[in-house]
């Protein structure tokens, strides 16, 4: 487990997840880019850490010398807050598993491709993109290893040109967003895979707060009078994010 600097005065963890940016139409994905960079600007004076937990990009693919394009306003933001002291932290989630070390050279954040767990100000997170956890769910799970080859990913990138890589992958990721709706159902703390992968974890040590995104419902729950589980929800209809001011973590709607 990774122990965090404190937070000081007035600084604060911002958490957000699943923005989806690049997924058609072109210009609701600007205006979720738009919404998105508002929100960095008006964190700016008070984060020192912020969390991205996956599928920031509805689809990315870095080849050596190439990556997507779009997203200027975003990334920039990024980069001027990475410069300005942020401490930002990227999940790869289903739908970018493929950051490699594009963002890391060019804006100084860390990324991460499995669950990080850290202590922050005495308080422990479990954080992380949330998808296939615990058991079962084998069709995903082959799916997942299949995305995470390293010998596949090469295959990939070098007998495929960026074009049509771009267009297979914005083909995928629209279709299976799509062919699932763009709201989900919560199906209860007896079956949600997230809340039983945080109850089954707390049989072995002590967690605060789980926090998650993938699952594209906001929520707030407690596990057992002590833990809670939060979901980050996802931008594309309705943005939610979760704070953390040195003492409790809160859920918020995007303004």
């Amino acid at each position: 487990m990774t122990i965090l600097p404190s937070l000081v005065h007035n600084q604060k963890a911002f958490f957000a997840s699943d923005l989806h940016l690049g997924l058609p139409p072109y210009e609701r994905s600007r205006e979720r880019e738009k919404k998105a960079v508002r929100w960095l600007d008006g964190i700016a004076g008070e984060a020192r850490y912020l969390f991205l937990l996956g599928d920031v990009f509805d689809f990315w693919f870095e080849y050596r010398k190439v990556v997507p394009r779009g997203f200027v306003r975003f990334l920039g933001k990024l980069a001027s807050l990475a410069d300005a002291g942020v401490e930002i932290h990227l999940f790869s989630g289903n739908h970018d598993v493929w950051i490699f070390d594009y963002l890391p050279r060019e804006i100084g954040l860390t990324v991460h491709h499995a669950p990080f767990m850290f202590s922050l100000n005495e308080k422990i997170f479990f954080v992380g993109h949330g998808d296939g956890l615990g058991p079962g769910d084998l069709p995903y799970k082959v799916l997942k290893w299949i995305f995470r080859n390293r010998v596949l990913q090469w295959l990939y990138a070098h007998l495929i040109h960026p074009d049509l890589s771009m267009r297979i992958g914005h083909c995928w990721s629209g279709h299976s967003r799509y062919a699932r709706g763009l709201t989900e159902t919560f199906y209860g703390k007896d079956r949600e895979k997230q809340i039983l992968y945080a109850l089954s974890h707390l049989e072995k040590e002590a967690v605060d707060y789980f926090l998650f995104g993938h699952r594209h419902i906001a929520y707030d729950l407690q596990l057992n009078g002590k833990s809670r589980i939060i979901n980050l929800g996802e931008w594309i209809t309705a943005p939610h994010y979760a704070v953390f001011d040195g003492n409790d973590v809160c859920l918020k709607p995007v303004q």
